[in-house]
């Protein structure tokens, strides 16, 4: 079996792995983070969305092994000790969640999109970026609205953090 090492939520790991796995897979059954989601099998539902080097990227979509050196973070890796991050917080308190089960997933996609375009969303630009991303549950208007919430709280924290 292949050896696979990468960084994920800032720890090394390291493991044998078979060539098949995916990182999704991985994730979830190597290293018990089930936070990532398996949604359509398909790389249709976004449920399962991760960073790796600083891009959200569905991780059902890449071997574990095409990861192979690469920086993972999972939503596990979003909140510090109980302090929920910025755009976590921001689905708690608009509603932007009901099952939960797309949550993960979207929140990842909203951080990725907040890194890629800013802070200032208007929600034709939020609707666009979410396209790769279902939810079965919501008309998508809380979720929108706790994407711009959460945009503008990550401003917020960033203007705060350097400020100290």
């Amino acid at each position: 079996m292949p050896r696979v090492s990468l960084t994920v939520n800032g720890k090394a790991v390291t493991a044998d792995v078979e060539s098949r796995t995916l990182l999704v897979q991985f994730l979830r059954e190597n290293l018990r983070l089930t936070g990532t989601h398996v949604g359509c099998d398909t790389s249709q539902c976004g449920c399962c969305v991760v960073h790796v080097d600083g891009r959200a990227v569905k991780s059902c979509t890449i071997l574990v092994q095409q990861a192979e050196g690469a920086d993972v973070k999972t939503i596990e890796s979003l909140a510090v000790g109980d302090t929920l991050h910025p755009m976590q917080e921001a689905f708690r308190q608009n509603h932007g969640l009901q099952c939960g089960f797309c949550t993960p997933g979207m929140i990842m996609t909203a951080v990725d999109l907040v890194a890629r375009k800013g802070h200032d969303l208007d929600d034709k630009t939020i609707r666009e970026e979410l396209e790769g991303n279902l939810c079965r549950c919501t008309g998508y208007h809380n979720i929108v609205k706790s994407i711009a919430a959460g945009a503008k709280a990550m401003a917020a924290t960033t203007t705060a953090q350097a400020a100290e």
